[in-house]
């Protein structure tokens, strides 16, 4: 018999699966208090950005490549 992969609602800890409507969250309801968490700024991403074209320009930071003369 398969086993039914199951989880928890990251706004309450209600079980869910993976087949439910409003997945990964139990309802409506937990799914617009989490939109608003990121809309308040009370998540953030932490890991720093590794992108070198996003960090061309920055002092000291990867990405940057020193220029000498004969450059």
């Amino acid at each position: 018999m398969a086993k039914k992969k199951t989880m928890r609602c990251p706004t309450c800890g209600m079980l869910v699966t993976a087949k439910d409507e409003d997945f990964p969250f139990c309802g409506d309801r937990c799914r617009k208090i989490d939109l608003g968490k990121w809309a308040s700024g009370a998540y953030k991403i932490s890991s720093p950005v590794l992108d070198p074209d996003v960090l061309e320009g920055t002092d000291g930071e990867p990405g940057q490549r020193e220029r000498r003369d004969d450059d």
